[in-house]
């Protein structure tokens, strides 16, 4: 076998490569040999199939076998021998298809890795999150589960914000009706903004069985094409008016959290242990986030196209799982590469300088990293030690656990290297409330 390789740009390549025509001859004929061992053609009997038959019947498809095999086995030979690092499947074309020739030869393009030179992150910062979780915090989380199991009472006064509300609605625009402009006994909560704000303010102060009539003027970018930028004339008639009740602070709301002795105290006490284990993900996330961009804001990498095609597949596929899974029909759905080509090169930039930094510094994470890791993911569950059991069960499923305990200590090293800068900021403010 004779092969050259030629650069054609920064990262892609073509390998020709010549190998004696009679090697490929001798494995079809050793094939078909084997073949007519056990062919079965009729007329006869199995083991006594002339080989000239075997050779008409099954010749073609053999030597395309044959030529498949012999493509993959001398390109990874080639490959092998040039120390090349190949990125994605090579695209193998024939150069001689003469009948007579004596080489076959055939040429392969394909990508290589880059040469990935870490940058230096000494010049770089990171902003590390510092917050309290205070009583306040608390008190406002409690609020919120209120508001999570609101129950509406029938009250005899006008339609107040926070009200729900039960309304008949009829709309034309021009005088003709359109899609979505008409309902009965429709049920909002005023001040929620799930309608257009110039729909809900003229519905509050209106009594049970007012009627009444007022302009709305839709947005041009309205997601109803038929009134996207059109005004419209409502007749709306109040039915029913509700007003919120949230219920009270004791040991039966305590209870429906799953506090089971009703203890206000112990229930204040598992919210505030609740939003520190949130604020510790929070910042560790955050802080992941600057690491990961300081690294490739530092380091030069050019991600070989056919590693970003793979990953661009992947981040679609995801997007059409995530479609499907909220009740949408994903083939309908059009997923313009664009979308999500910027997002499938950075990742693939960012998985190369965090294999060469692994490999560079002996980042992979121990044993009891991933076992901490894989623990830890278990807390969300209703029976953590059955969850850790299932991990371990089978090797790959500790892959997640293993990319996050890697990722930690890449971070980690990180940190060492990079200006770290506390900032203090509230609880609102790290959830982006603020």
């Amino acid at each position: 076998m004779q092969s050259n390789v030629e650069e054609l740009g920064a990262l892609e390549r073509r390998l020709d490569v010549s190998i004696p025509q009679e090697k490929i001859e001798t494995e079809v004929e050793s094939r078909l040999k084997r073949l007519a061992r056990t062919a079965k053609i009729h007329g006869f009997r199995p083991g006594k199939v002339p080989l000239k038959i075997v050779k008409q019947q099954y010749g073609p498809q053999v030597r395309q076998e044959v030529i498949g095999d012999v493509l993959k086995k001398n390109f990874s030979d080639a490959v092998r021998e040039k120390n090349l690092r190949v990125a994605g499947y090579p695209r193998f074309e024939p150069k001689n298809i003469a009948e007579n020739a004596s080489q076959f030869e055939f040429s392969a393009t394909f990508e290589v890795y880059p040469d990935v030179v870490l940058g230096d992150l000494g010049a770089t910062g990171v902003e590390r999150p510092v917050v309290q979780v205070t009583q306040t915090d608390v008190d406002k989380t409690i609020e919120t589960l209120r508001k999570q199991r609101v129950q509406y009472e029938p009250v005899g006064r006008p339609a107040a914000k926070g009200d729900r509300i039960n309304i008949d609605f009829h709309g034309v625009i021009d005088g003709a009706e359109f899609a979505g402009g008409n309902a009965e006994n429709y049920s909002l909560v005023l001040g929620e903004g799930r309608l257009l704000k110039d729909f809900e303010e003229p519905l509050t102060d209106m009594s049970i069985g007012q009627s009444k009539t007022f302009e709305v003027t839709f947005p041009g970018d309205y997601h109803g094409k038929e009134a996207a930028g059109k005004t419209a004339t409502f007749d709306v008639k109040l039915n029913a008016v509700e007003a919120p009740r949230l219920p009270e602070v004791d040991a039966e709301f305590a209870r429906s959290l799953g506090v089971e002795e009703g203890d206000i105290q112990r229930l204040r006490g598992e919210i505030h242990a609740n939003l520190e284990r949130e604020v510790a993900n929070r910042i560790k996330a955050r802080i992941k986030e600057q690491v990961m961009q300081c690294l490739l804001d530092t380091t030069k990498s050019q991600a070989p196209k056919a590693l970003v095609e793979v990953e661009l597949e992947r981040l679609m596929h995801d997007a059409r799982h995530d479609l499907a899974s909220r009740g949408m029909n994903a083939k309908n759905v059009p997923l313009p590469h664009d979308l999500f080509y910027e997002r499938a090169q950075r990742r693939v930039n960012l998985g190369l300088i965090l294999a060469e930094l692994v490999k560079m510094h002996s980042l992979h994470p121990k044993p009891e990293q991933v076992r901490a890791m894989v623990e830890d993911l278990a807390q969300g569950y209703e029976n953590p030690a059955e969850v850790v059991k299932w991990h371990y069960a089978a090797p790959d499923r500790l892959n997640e656990a293993e990319s996050l305990a890697l990722e930690d200590n890449v971070v980690q090293w990180v940190l060492e290297k990079v200006k770290v800068e506390d900032k203090s900021m509230t609880l609102d403010e790290l959830m982006g409330r603020a």
